[in-house]
C-alpha cells in the first residue's frame, strides 16, 4: 500500500473537482447502481500514465456538452477493498491502472485501459471520453 503522503495529491486533484471517492465496497456497489452515467476513475501513482489521464480526465468533464451524471474514483494500491471490487464490474478486462470507465445504469459501457492511456496526451485521452459521452451521456 502507498503511503498516504504520496496519494493525497492525487487524489485531490480529482476530488476537489468534484469526484466522490469510493472506498468501501459498499460504496462502490451504491455508485454503480445509481440511475444514468458513473464515470469511474481508477487513479494511480504511475507518471506516465495517470500524469495524463487525471488531466485528460478533467478536460474531458469540464469541457464536454454532455457529462457522466456521476464522477468517481478509487486509488490503486491504497484504496485496496474498493478498487479489487470495481475491477469486478470491470470483466473481462484484466486489472489496469490508471483506467478509466464509463457505467451506464450499472452497465459497463466504455472502458479505456492503461495501455490505451500510456503515450497518449491528456488531450487524446479527452477526445476518447468526450465522444463516449456524447454516446452514453
Amino acid at each position: 500500500m502507498y503511503p498516504e503522503q504520496i496519494v493525497k495529491p492525487m487524489k485531490e486533484e480529482l476530488t476537489s473537482n468534484g469526484f466522490t471517492e469510493l472506498i468501501t465496497n459498499e460504496q462502490v456497489d451504491k455508485a454503480l447502481a445509481e440511475n444514468g452515467t458513473t464515470l469511474v476513475v481508477i487513479n494511480s501513482v504511475c507518471g506516465c500514465s495517470a500524469g495524463t489521464a487525471r488531466p485528460g480526465v478533467l478536460h474531458a468533464v469540464g469541457t464536454s456538452a454532455k457529462k457522466p451524471d456521476h464522477l468517481t474514483t478509487s486509488f490503486a494500491g491504497f484504496d485496496i477493498e474498493a478498487v479489487k471490487h470495481i475491477r469486478k464490474h470491470l470483466l473481462p478486462y484484466t486489472p489496469s491502472s490508471p483506467s478509466i470507465a464509463l457505467f451506464k445504469d450499472g452497465k459497463l459501457v466504455h472502458f479505456i485501459e492503461r495501455h490505451n492511456i500510456e503515450g497518449r496526451s491528456a488531450q487524446m485521452i479527452a477526445n476518447n471520453l468526450t465522444a463516449a459521452f456524447e454516446e452514453y451521456c
